[in-house]
């Protein structure tokens, strides 16, 4: 998969958070990813493979959310 996220990103991953939520905000990006949970807050952090295996879509784009 191709680099096509970036830091403030909202994200879906395949597996929703055991809160209901499965809408994710890139909060850290560097060998490793942490994502918080948009529903409860709850932040994880994962290594960028692992990450990249996961996701499923980037819904907003930081940029375009700037935008509006």
């Amino acid at each position: 998969m191709n680099k096509d996220y970036g830091l403030n990103d909202l994200v879906q991953m395949k597996k929703t958070h055991p809160c209901g939520e499965n809408r994710w905000k890139i909060i850290r990006m560097g060998m490793d990813i942490r994502i918080k949970c948009d529903g409860c807050g709850h932040s994880v952090l994962i290594p960028r493979r692992k990450f990249e295996t996961k996701l499923k879509k980037v819904l907003v784009k930081a940029d375009q959310e700037e935008e509006k």
